[in-house]
């Protein structure tokens, strides 16, 4: 492995599946300007994600439906104009 090319500046921080609210704390560089105060009382960077492995179907086994900003809507608006 190469020498000084991973970052030096790892930290704690809680991330958080928007899907299903679940929690996690791991180490990481990812930067954030939210911050959460975790189940033992200290405050740790937050990092809010759109999927984690307690909600990816690849993971869970079965598919969930993620509308996001409207795609539905907008497909069927699209398509009722042609009839």
């Amino acid at each position: 492995m190469k020498k000084g090319i991973h970052p030096e500046s790892y930290r704690l921080v809680v991330f958080k599946d928007m899907t299903n609210e679940y929690t996690f704390v791991t180490r990481s560089t990812a930067a954030t300007k939210e911050t959460i105060v975790w189940e033992d009382g200290n405050e740790y960077p937050l990092v809010k994600v759109e999927i984690s492995n307690t909600s990816h179907p690849f993971y869970t086994g079965k598919s969930m439906f993620v509308d996001t900003a409207g795609r539905i809507d907008k497909f069927k608006k699209r398509y009722e104009k042609k009839k």
